[in-house]
C-alpha cells in the first residue's frame, strides 16, 4: 500500500474521540499518525494500520 506523509487515512474504526480520520506524519515499518479530532498521535506497526484502512485521502496541489 502506497502511504505518504501527508495523506489523510479513513480508518475502519474511530478513536475514542469519535474521529475516524488520522494525518500521516512518518511512514516506514511503523507509522506515526495524529487524530485530526482530538490531535493525539500514535505509533501504529504497518501491517495493523494496512489492515484498518478504508480509504486514502491525498493532497496532490
Amino acid at each position: 500500500m502506497d502511504v505518504r506523509v501527508g495523506d489523510i487515512l479513513v480508518m475502519k474504526k474511530q478513536h475514542p474521540c469519535g474521529e475516524n480520520t488520522f494525518l500521516v506524519l512518518r511512514s516506514g515499518m511503523d507509522f506515526r499518525i495524529r487524530c485530526t479530532g482530538c490531535g493525539r498521535e500514535v505509533m501504529v506497526p504497518r501491517a495493523k494500520a494496512e489492515k484498518n484502512i478504508k480509504s486514502i485521502i491525498r493532497k496532490d496541489g
